[in-house]
């Protein structure tokens, strides 16, 4: 992913692009789905809940572009793993036993 993110320009084909985005995407819905999990087991009123909606609905809005055959894409769709991932990470946090 963050060979992908490094990219100033890519040589690739837009087919190799368009494959690259949807294992991206579909990676991404993955996330997303384990995000929501994870943020359903706080409180209501908890911050940590509250900026995973906030990631959750960047990640609704990006899946519901167009999927594109352009590094742009790509790009985009790796930005979105990165975020559901350290999402991911903080809420798996609140839930570790204590040191």
């Amino acid at each position: 992913m963050s060979a992908v993110l490094a990219w100033k320009s890519s040589h690739l084909d837009d087919c190799d692009h368009e494959q690259i985005a949807l294992q991206m995407t579909e990676h991404a819905r993955a996330l997303a789905r384990d995000v929501h999990r994870h943020a359903l087991r706080l409180p209501e009123h908890d911050g940590r809940r509250a900026l995973a909606e906030v990631v959750l609905g960047d990640a609704e809005r990006i899946l519901a572009e167009p999927l594109e055959a352009t590094a742009a894409c790509v790009q985009d769709r790796a930005r979105l793993i990165r975020a559901l991932y350290a999402r991911l990470d903080r809420l798996a946090a609140a839930f570790a036993p204590p040191a």
